[in-house]
C-alpha cells in the first residue's frame, strides 16, 4: 500500500506540475494487481493495423492540423453543435454504465454501448434495451479465437452486429470469464438486433459530425497507468508506463474545451459516474472510431397496452400509441384484410385493455398477438 500511496503522489505532483487540468485519486481499480489491471483493457490492434504507438502519433498530428483549422475558423463547418451530450439532448439517450470485470471484452462493451444508443434515438429516450456483451464476446469473438487473455477488436464487432445480430442481455446474462457461447436461453435468435452497415470515421470534425448525427460510437486508445487514477477533469498522459488498449464509448464532446466524454465499462464508480473526459488528439483516442450506418428496425414489443388509436382519410393510413414509453407505431398496410385484421385486434385490445405483443419490421407493426 505505501508504494501505491508513494505512485498516487507521483501522479498527482506530475499533473501539478504540468497543468495537465485533471484529478487523480484512489479509484474502483487504482489498487487492483497489475493482472486485474490488465483484464480491464482487451484492445489489441488486428493484424496489419498500426500499433497503439502509431496510432497515438497519427493521432497527434491529427490534433495539430485540427488546431491550424480551427484558427481559420473551419472548425464545424458542417453545422454541428460546438457541444453535444447524449446523456442530455432532448433526453437521456445512454445506457446505464456496465462492468466487464476480469476480462479483457472491453471491446463488446464498447460496441454495444454505441449500438443501445443509436436505438434509443430511433425509438425514443424511455425504450428501453439492454444487449448482451456475453453474446457479443462469448460466442462472436471466441469464434474467432478470442478471449479474456487476447481480447479482440472493433471492426469485427462491428461486423457480428451486422451479419449475425446481437440479442439481449436477459437471453444471455454477461458474467466475467471465458466461456463457451453454452449461455444462451431459448427464444435468443428471435430477439436479435442488427445494423444494416458500419464504418470507420476519421479525423476529429468527421468523429463530432457523426456523433451529432447518428449518435455515440466506439473509440479505442492507448492506456497508460496514471489513467487507473483517474477521478475527474480532462484526461491528458501525464506520467506513467503504457498498459495496453481499450475501447470506450464516445457520448459527447465539447469543442471549446477540446475534449470527448466517454463511457467506460470499469462501473459506475470509476471516474465520473462511470464516465471520463479525454482531450482530442490524447492517447491515440481518434485512431480507432467505428460507428453503426443505422439500426435495422426489426424488433418485438411484448406485453404493452394501447394507450390510443389514430386514423386519416387516406386508405390503410392508422396509427396506435403503445405504452411502456414506445409512442405512436403505424399498421402495416400491405394489403386490406391484414390491415384490418391488425387494426380490429388492436382496437379490441384498448377496450379491454388487454396485453398486447407486436412484430415490428421496417418501423411497421406487421403482426399482433392478443393475450
Amino acid at each position: 500500500m505505501a508504494r501505491e500511496k508513494l505512485e498516487l503522489k507521483a501522479i498527482q505532483e506530475a499533473i501539478a506540475s504540468s497543468n495537465a487540468g485533471w484529478e487523480a485519486g484512489n479509484t474502483s481499480v487504482s489498487d487492483l494487481s497489475d493482472a486485474a489491471k490488465s483484464n480491464l483493457l482487451g484492445y489489441t490492434p488486428e493484424p496489419g493495423a498500426p500499433s497503439l504507438e502509431e496510432q497515438e502519433q497519427a493521432g497527434a498530428a491529427a490534433f495539430l492540423e485540427y488546431t491550424s483549422n480551427v484558427a481559420s475558423k473551419s472548425m464545424d463547418s458542417f453545422g454541428a453543435p460546438a457541444a453535444l451530450d447524449w446523456r442530455n439532448n432532448g433526453g437521456n439517450f445512454v445506457t446505464s454504465v456496465k462492468n466487464q470485470g476480469s476480462c479483457g471484452s472491453c471491446v463488446a462493451f464498447g460496441t454495444v454501448a454505441s449500438i443501445e444508443s443509436q436505438v434509443k434515438i430511433l425509438r425514443g429516450a424511455t425504450y428501453a434495451i439492454d444487449l448482451s456483451e456475453a453474446h457479443l464476446f462469448y460466442c462472436h469473438a471466441r469464434s474467432e479465437g478470442r478471449n479474456c487473455g487476447n481480447g479482440w477488436w472493433p471492426a469485427r464487432a462491428m461486423n457480428f452486429f451486422q451479419t449475425v445480430g446481437v440479442t439481449e442481455e436477459n437471453y444471455y446474462p454477461y458474467t466475467p470469464g471465458d466461456q463457451n457461447c453454452s449461455g444462451r436461453l431459448a427464444g435468443w435468435d428471435n430477439n436479435l438486433t442488427k445494423i444494416s452497415g458500419y464504418s470507420q470515421i476519421n479525423g476529429i470534425n468527421a468523429i463530432k459530425e457523426y456523433v451529432a448525427t447518428k449518435g455515440p460510437v466506439e473509440a479505442c486508445f492507448t492506456v497508460y497507468n496514471d489513467f487507473y487514477s483517474y477521478i475527474s477533469g480532462v484526461y491528458r498522459h501525464t506520467t506513467g508506463a503504457l498498459a495496453g488498449g481499450h475501447c470506450v464509448c464516445i457520448v459527447g464532446y465539447d469543442s471549446a474545451g477540446e475534449y470527448w466524454i466517454c463511457k467506460n465499462s470499469w462501473g459506475p464508480n470509476f471516474g465520473e459516474s462511470g464516465y471520463f473526459k479525454i482531450a482530442f488528439g490524447q492517447c491515440g483516442i481518434e485512431g480507432q472510431v467505428y460507428g453503426a450506418t443505422s439500426i435495422i428496425n426489426n424488433y418485438n414489443i411484448s406485453g404493452v397496452k394501447v394507450i390510443g388509436l389514430w386514423a386519416t382519410n387516406e386508405t390503410r393510413n392508422a396509427w396506435v400509441y403503445i405504452s411502456g414509453g414506445h409512442g405512436w407505431k403505424k399498421i402495416g398496410n400491405a394489403n386490406d384484410t391484414g390491415f384490418i385484421n391488425m387494426l380490429t385486434q388492436l382496437a379490441s385490445a384498448k377496450t379491454t385493455n388487454s396485453n398486447v405483443s407486436l412484430i415490428i419490421v421496417d418501423s411497421l407493426i406487421q403482426q399482433v398477438y392478443v393475450f
